[in-house]
């Protein structure tokens, strides 16, 4: 799932807006879960569970697997306990950026559209270790290096300063930051993957809901709208241009 993160930690998502969009990050989810590799009997942690879409599809894939979902929104983990109930998952409301309290080591890490939220990725992938058994995989798929670059100069244009909420990194040093963890790299790579939409009213629901969220935490309610409709004319082209970060990796 995408995250606004301030600077104070994850903020509250409208975890209800978010699960009824149609999102690119669907097809990110199943490009994640078959890389997992999985035999079906696993405890998988979902860092960054969202409202529970890619869970539910390692689910129906995987009936057998114990799911730990963990957020850092509560409203997220809400939405996601719904969708899920309560067989074979635990629910763990924390965030990345400290010590992860999950009962008992996993066997593999999957996360979609989370990473790029957390600030400090030399301290999420230790956290992540530290969770992780010998030989779990971790999968996942983030914005990277140029992520959204035509979103953030459309934001630049109308507030005057460019947005510092995201830290897109590149592949050399997510694969020197992961060996540092104690990860034996699989790939890490960067992949354009621009999403378009043509209708103006869905694009600013989407871009409201999904990218603006902490610019919009600190605007008035009267000016939101005006805000989102702003930046979306100020894109070149309905487009959000995405590239995504994506990370295969082994706990040594």
């Amino acid at each position: 799932m995408t995250r606004d993160r301030p600077s104070d930690g994850p903020r509250e998502w409208d975890a209800t807006t978010y699960d009824t969009l149609t999102l690119p990050h669907e097809q990110w989810g199943r490009g994640v879960l078959d890389r997992l590799r999985l035999a079906g009997d696993e405890v998988v942690l979902d860092a960054g569970c969202g409202t529970g879409r890619d869970a539910a599809a390692l689910r129906a894939r995987c009936p057998d697997v114990r799911l730990v979902a963990l957020d850092g929104s509560q409203q997220m983990l809400d939405v996601a306990r719904t969708r899920l109930g309560d067989k074979r998952v635990s629910y763990v409301h924390a965030d990345l950026m400290e010590p992860l309290p999950v009962a008992e080591p996993v066997d593999a890490v999957m996360s979609v559209a989370a990473f790029h939220w957390v600030p400090d990725h030399e301290r999420l992938f230790a956290h992540l270790a530290a969770v992780m058994r010998s030989g779990a995989r971790l999968v996942s798929d983030c914005g990277g290096r140029g992520n959204v670059a035509g979103v953030t100069r459309a934001i630049a244009s109308v507030t005057g300063e460019a947005p510092g909420d995201w830290e897109f990194a590149d592949d050399v040093a997510t694969r020197s930051r992961l060996e540092a963890a104690g990860f034996d790299v699989e790939d890490v790579r960067l992949r354009p993957d621009p999403f378009r939409c043509d209708d103006p009213a869905v694009l600013e629901t989407y871009l409201a809901t999904v990218v603006l969220g902490s610019h919009l935490d600190g605007l008035p309610v009267d000016e939101q709208a005006g805000f989102v409709r702003d930046v979306r004319l100020a894109l070149s082209e309905p487009v959000v241009d995405y590239v995504r970060l994506e990370i295969e990796a082994v706990r040594r």
